[in-house]
């Protein structure tokens, strides 16, 4: 996958579409920043910070994706696939349905996916060496482009959903001890039941992961 690296960025996700949208690039591609000033998060949030940081957008085709892989649970797979790789720096980190990297109790990153045409564009920001955004650092002592070129390796194998679900759904009992926001509610997960396809039963109404 080609890889176009920036100093500075507003947005990486915003630079690839319309890079994408002007037919400057074509997938799959990823662009990365060192720092970011005003990276779109979940719910209109932004994500922001400084160099030591990982702040990336990718965009690929779907074909090229795995024929079992929902399509609503792709936040999912992205971020599970970047958790089997911090995991072998820092045992701790974990993810929290549907979207959010933590470490123990702290969220360290996150991750929106949304489709465009024949093309899905996933984002991700990690805060690796500083806090940023009002959550905590991981503070590994390793590069962010490292960390970027081990992801893409992972990734590029295109696992199926099955073997990264299979995985994923002994994780999910620690998001049991939180809350995500269905609908603009905060929504406790203590009682959700996790569905093949990633999406939950909350109070006998299906919830999938639109993010």
């Amino acid at each position: 996958m080609e890889v176009l690296y920036f100093d500075t960025l507003e947005s990486t996700q915003t630079y690839l579409l319309e890079a994408l949208q002007s037919n400057k690039v074509v997938a799959p591609i990823c662009v990365v920043a060192k720092e970011q000033t005003a990276g779109i998060g979940s719910r209109d949030n932004h994500w922001e910070g400084g160099e030591g940081n990982l702040f990336f957008s990718l965009a690929v085709n779907m074909e090229d994706l795995p024929n079992d892989l929902p399509l609503s649970s792709a936040s999912i797979y992205f971020s599970y696939i970047m958790r089997e790789i911090l995991v072998q720096y820092d045992e701790e980190v974990w993810l929290k349905w549907p979207n959010d990297l933590y470490k123990e109790l702290d969220k360290i990153g996150g991750t929106i996916t949304k489709k465009v045409d024949n093309i899905l564009i996933c984002g991700m920001g990690i805060n690796l060496q500083k806090k940023s955004n009002g959550f905590k650092a991981l503070n590994l002592n390793v590069e962010p482009i490292f960390l970027l070129k081990e992801y893409l390796l992972a990734l590029e194998k295109y696992p199926s959903w099955k073997q990264v679900f299979s995985q994923y759904r002994i994780e999910f009992k620690r998001s049991r001890n939180f809350s995500t926001h269905i609908d603009g509610e905060l929504k406790s997960l203590k009682k959700a039941i996790l569905s093949e396809d990633g999406s939950l039963l909350i109070d006998n109404k299906r919830v999938y992961n639109i993010r």
